[in-house]
């Protein structure tokens, strides 16, 4: 029986070496457990080719509802020929689509072109004075953001009360918007002078206010000049005054029932 004690000993003492070396191995199997975790809840994805590839997977994998946000004007024809496609095949499998743009974009003949071909399909278009940023949520599980240093790149979230809250601010500008059409409205009009006066008051240059406003730095000296003539200022630092001067009398007087309270 020699022999054979012999070879389960060195069985077992081999048996015990790999234990030994495997649980050498466990913090950094917990370690990389842990990073695979986070890199799927937070995936920052640097390449544009793999960015467009991992929105048209999830938009063929979507089944209810997609959410958008497009500041900055017009979209640029190239991303909307490619979306084009894509978001009617959506809207034919019943999925919602509500998009966000600025009121500038009104005045894109193929923003105008695209919302009209995804509007007869069953999509919803509105736009807003100024918009939170840009945003793409497919069936409020998967958003993507754009990563600010980097336009080629895409941050893909997947925490569930992340994308909950982005949602959350999603439907408190939609409530605020108003229905896409090819023109200003009166309403669309005012809200358009008010932003551009609120971002005069606080004394932003032209090119920091067409930038947010989506509009070319032209049109926004244009209406810049225009509300000056409203307001009959000779300099921009008297219509910043004078705006708050404005603002300030249609301010609720102290003591009035309806004037805004913070909640506690």
């Amino acid at each position: 029986m020699g022999p054979e004690e012999n070879r389960l000993r060195r069985r077992l003492e081999t048996l015990e070496r790999t234990r030994a070396r495997l649980s050498s191995l466990i913090p950094l199997y917990e370690e990389t457990y842990r990073r695979g975790a986070d890199s799927g809840a937070v995936e920052v994805v640097e390449s544009r080719d793999r960015v467009m590839l991992l929105i048209a997977d999830t938009a063929a994998r979507c089944t209810e509802e997609v959410l958008t946000v497009q500041p900055g004007g017009g979209r640029p024809p190239g991303y909307l020929e490619r979306a084009l496609p894509r978001d009617l095949e959506m809207l034919g499998r019943g999925v919602r689509l509500h998009t966000l743009y600025q009121h500038t974009a009104r005045y894109s003949p193929g923003t105008q072109e695209y919302v009209q071909a995804v509007g007869a399909a069953g999509a919803e278009v509105r736009t807003l004075g100024e918009l939170f940023g840009k945003m793409l949520v497919f069936d409020r599980a998967t958003a993507f953001l754009p990563v600010w240093d980097n336009p080629d790149a895409a941050v893909v979230l997947r925490e569930p009360s992340a994308v909950a809250f982005l949602c959350s601010v999603f439907a408190n500008a939609w409530s605020l918007a108003e229905p896409f059409s090819a023109s200003y409205t009166a309403t669309t009009s005012a809200q358009l002078q008010d932003t551009i006066a609120g971002r005069l008051a606080d004394g932003a240059k032209d090119e920091l206010i067409a930038r947010r406003l989506g509009m070319s730095l032209r049109t926004c000296r244009r209406h810049i000049a225009e509300l000056m003539d409203e307001l009959g200022a000779e300099s921009r630092f008297q219509a910043g005054y004078l705006l708050a001067l404005r603002s300030a009398s249609a301010a609720p007087p102290a003591g009035d029932p309806h004037r805004a309270t913070t909640a506690p």
